[in-house]
């Protein structure tokens, strides 16, 4: 039987739950699972809220069984396009189907990609092809390695349950807003690329696709380091692929231009948004670091919210490009540092930057261009205080919070940053935020910009079949507009490779 709502205190001892649970079972003896843990922090009372499953001794718990991956029948290799959550989920399904796929990734192994990421943050030594955008594990590997989605899909649990085989924790499992970690999720990535060469795929590292071949209207092989002779590719390539978008829009692959987001991060300290959402019970080790998530319509109705809130995190340098300046959060599994970081966004669509496929991008670059020659062209980001920033001052100096990102931070003004409409909605929205998170709206919460990359700026367009009006040719997860964070791109991977089997059969 299924027992919703079990409220505990925090610090609650696993004696106290059984007996919860069996003054609402009804029978014994008996065993039970964790099906959700969740943080119940309303009306200035926290509690654990618990979802369980409890059976009669002897019996199985009701587990939903693993996705069945029928054996594939492709006439060549099929081709994975970046190794991110997307295209190593889909590359992993191939595998099991027994299709030996191949897995290219522009960027480095997952090891010498930190070495050079760590080279850019403390030297400044970017690049290009090896970066927080690039490289094995994608954009996610230097986040919090956030698995919360807000799709609903069965599939969901095939990846958690993928991860957990890879070594993330059990309780990813039940938890409400499971995360796996930066720190964690490199070995984590290490052992699903392992999986897929255990059953014949190849991973293939520092090749970046560089054309398609096309026949009749199907794929015959793409081009990276060699050619690769295939009629089936995925192209898993991350919302950063910018030159890889100019290539499919120049072979006159249908996309579009679609909305994303654009802002900063902000910080503040965590232990005064443990205050604002646990009171009381702020800093209880059975808690954790403490979470929000805001959002608010303006009165033109522009969606402005906070995305990819990493607590006890860093903000951290995330160009792909030279010359630019792009922002992101991280988080370690601990996430015990001393502040606070999320994006603080405002949506844009193609009616502010242009409607022609690619006009996103170039919207994207002027930013991230601005913000590198304001900050000093050295790979600095501007920074500037909240009510300096609501005011339109330049910053002269911090307050309680010392900005995290690295290389380094130079004081501007974000209002010089961003199209005047981003800056109005950002400061409408700030006074509505802190009506619900009361230190949102702290003079001196610290804010670095830009962050440009929550979402593809383009999608590229496919049918009920999952493939564009090229037969073989699967355009899948984030870069191609399809997901919005690890979990959903990994479903649309595992979706992607299923479709292709099916597909080929």
């Amino acid at each position: 039987m299924i027992i919703n709502g079990i409220k505990l205190p925090p610090g609650h001892t696993k004696e106290q739950l059984s007996d919860a649970i069996k003054k609402k079972c009804g029978f014994k003896p008996y065993k039970y699972r964790i099906c959700k843990k969740s943080v119940d922090a309303r009306f200035n009372r926290v509690s654990l809220v618990y979802n369980i499953e409890a059976v009669k001794q002897g019996e199985e718990f009701d587990i939903p069984p693993r996705i069945k991956v029928a054996r594939s029948d492709f006439r060549k290799r099929p081709v994975v396009v970046g190794a991110g959550p997307c295209g190593l989920f889909a590359a992993y399904i191939l595998a099991v189907s027994g299709a030996r796929p191949i897995l290219i990734e522009r960027g480095k192994s997952v090891d010498d990609r930190i070495r050079d990421v760590e080279n850019f943050w403390n030297n400044r030594q970017f690049n290009p092809t090896s970066n927080v955008q690039f490289g094995e594990g994608g954009a996610g590997t230097f986040s919090d390695g956030k698995l919360t989605t807000q799709i609903s899909d069965p599939l969901c649990a095939e990846v958690l349950h993928t991860f957990v085989e890879c070594g993330a924790d059990e309780d990813i499992l039940y938890t409400a807003k499971p995360h796996l970690g930066t720190d964690k999720l490199v070995n984590i990535v290490k052992n699903l690329r392992n999986k897929i060469t255990e059953l014949g795929g190849e991973v293939h590292f520092e090749e970046t696709l560089r054309g398609v071949s096309v026949r009749n209207g199907r794929i015959e092989g793409i081009s990276a380091n060699t050619d690769y002779d295939t009629d089936c590719l995925i192209l898993a390539i991350g919302h950063s692929a910018r030159d890889t978008f100019e290539m499919l829009h120049d072979m006159g692959v249908p996309m579009i231009a679609k909305a994303f987001s654009v802002g900063a991060r902000i910080e503040h300290p965590q232990a005064d948004v443990d205050r604002c959402q646990y009171g009381d019970f702020a800093g209880h080790p059975s808690l954790g670091a403490a979470d929000y998530k805001l959002s608010y319509h303006t009165e033109s109705g522009r969606g402005v919210y906070t995305f990819c809130m990493c607590p006890g995190g860093v903000v951290v340098a995330a160009a792909s490009e030279e010359n630019s300046v792009v922002t992101n959060g991280m988080s370690y599994y601990a996430r015990n540092g001393r502040n606070a970081n999320s994006a603080f966004l405002v949506s844009v669509t193609p009616d502010d930057f242009g409607k022609k496929p690619l006009d996103g991008v170039a919207f994207q670059r002027e930013i991230e261009s601005r913000a590198y020659h304001m900050a000093g062209a050295n790979y600095n980001a501007p920074c500037q205080l909240l009510g300096d920033f609501v005011k339109g001052e330049k910053s002269s100096s911090f307050g309680s919070i010392t900005p995290t990102f690295a290389p380094g931070v130079t004081m501007a003004d974000m209002n010089d940053l961003f199209p005047q409409y981003v800056t109005d909605a950002m400061k409408e929205a700030v006074p509505q935020f802190a009506r619900r998170l009361k230190c949102f709206d702290m003079t001196d919460a610290v804010l670095t910009g830009p962050e440009t990359r929550s979402s593809s700026p383009v999608r590229i367009v496919r049918d009920e079949t999952l493939q564009s009006s090229i037969e073989g040719l699967y355009p899948a997860g984030e870069g191609a507009g399809y997901a919005g964070g690890i979990m959903s791109a990994a479903v649309d991977g595992i979706r992607c490779a299923l479709a292709a089997i099916e597909n080929n059969r």
